[in-house]
């Protein structure tokens, strides 16, 4: 199979340089990277005017297979990733039953053979059932197949455990993803702890609750010499402990999702529990922080925290309704139109956050635009303006606070290796 792409805008993320460039792809690999290629070619795409990068790697998602399918299931969440753009996904654990054995990882993987080419990498649980009180074979997890340990959802509130795990995952050279909240502060609260938990009468989660779990576990990195990386940081604290980490070597690396640098806790107001959240949107001054961590580097992956639920879990109250949103379809456009149309950040750098790094830090074959590299590529429009519908989802979920917003960035074609899996109105 040979496929060609001329005259795109090429978008090199670990150099930084966007190239006037053809791309030929053979037997889903990227052969050749220069101007004016001449040959023959199965599909022929002309990019003019477009972006051309490497194909999405999302780190983070929830596509609750097996177990609760009502919400989504791995076929319909690779049908939204590859209108997102994203080529590779890794999924946490959090099912049911929880992905902590090896005959559940094959369960994944089998899974996903039968959807539509989308990579799914999973991400094992580091305890058993997700109880932070036993912890699992990672050997055997990740001869299964799992790419990492993680039980996000829960934080692991016991730090001898997470000690124990994080040395036996260095000698395994897996990473570990935590979910930072300590749990006795915010079990059974909604939203943030400040204005909009006061207006509303309500608990909040506050935001030291993340930065205190996120302190703990940079240090036992820096003790094990583990490979940690923290997830959906959203608080300006949060990114200031981990820049002075990293500046004194700790390996440890965090993301953050589009939520975070875009909207506040008073999102909360006007769209109730579509805003609802763990951990909970923040502050203007948090926002501002995530996104100083994004330009500076401290922040190292852009991810979604993918979290479908059903519209009648939504519709509960603020206090009784599940916490998450969707980000798969959205999650370029919305980065788009707050970082690189406010000249926040440059098209390299975004798709270094949302394409190369975690690739990179999974240690995937993924994420990068090089001769022999797979041939996962993204074709998007930085400058078309649609309206978010989420009735147009191909999510069996629609739990967005999107919804109605005008974005400006939209994705064309989505390409796994070497072939078109995506094509916008086909």
């Amino acid at each position: 199979m040979r496929l060609l792409i001329k005259n795109g805008r090429v978008i090199h993320p670990v150099t930084g340089a966007i190239l006037l460039q053809d791309v030929l792809a053979e037997n889903g690999r990227i052969s050749l990277l220069e101007r004016g290629i001449a040959c023959e070619a199965d599909q022929v795409i002309d990019a003019s005017r477009l972006a051309v990068a490497p194909g999405l790697v999302d780190m983070h998602v929830h596509l609750r297979d097996p177990g609760l399918t009502y919400k989504e299931d791995i076929l319909t969440g690779c049908a939204a990733a590859a209108r997102g753009g994203v080529t590779s996904m890794a999924c946490m654990a959090n099912t049911s039953p929880a992905v902590d054995c090896p005959e559940q990882v094959a369960y994944v993987l089998e899974r996903a053979g039968q959807a539509n080419g989308v990579e799914v990498y999973p991400i094992a649980a580091l305890s058993k059932g997700l109880r932070g009180e036993e912890p699992t074979d990672a050997e055997a997890l990740r001869r299964a197949g799992a790419v990492a340990l993680s039980d996000d959802g829960c934080n692991v509130d016991n730090a001898n455990l997470m000690r124990d795990v994080l040395i036996r995952a260095r000698q395994l050279e897996m990473p570990v993803l935590c979910h930072c909240e300590d749990t006795s502060m915010v079990a059974g609260r909604a939203v943030n702890e400040g204005s909009v938990s006061r207006q509303l009468w309500l608990e909040g989660r506050p935001a030291i609750a993340e930065e205190i779990m996120v302190m703990r576990d940079a240090m036992l990195a820096e003790e094990t010499g583990a490979r940690v990386h923290i997830c959906h940081v959203s608080t300006a604290r949060s990114v200031e402990i981990i820049r002075r980490m990293k500046k004194k070597g700790v390996p440890i690396t965090c993301e953050t999702c589009p939520q975070y640098f875009t909207l506040t806790e008073d999102e909360v107001l006007t769209q109730g529990a579509l805003a609802r959240v763990n951990p909970p949107l923040r502050t203007q001054k948090d926002v501002q922080g995530i996104i100083a961590g994004l330009r500076d580097g401290t922040i190292d992956v852009i991810a979604t925290d993918h979290a479908p639920h059903s519209a009648e879990e939504k519709a509960r109250s603020l206090s009784r309704a599940p916490s998450g949103m969707i980000g798969l379809e959205t999650s370029l456009a919305v980065t788009l139109t707050q970082l690189y149309h406010t000249k926040k950040m440059d098209l390299p750098g975004i798709l270094q956050r949302m394409s190369t790094n975690p690739a990179d830090l999974l240690r995937l074959a993924r994420g990068h635009m090089s001769l022999g590299a797979v041939a996962d590529l993204v074709i998007f429009d930085p400058d078309e303006e649609w309206t978010v519908d989420p009735e147009q989802f191909a999510s069996k979920a629609r739990n967005t606070p999107f919804a109605g917003w005008k974005l400006k960035g939209r994705v064309k074609y989505t390409i796994v290796k070497g072939r078109v899996i995506y094509q916008a109105g086909a």
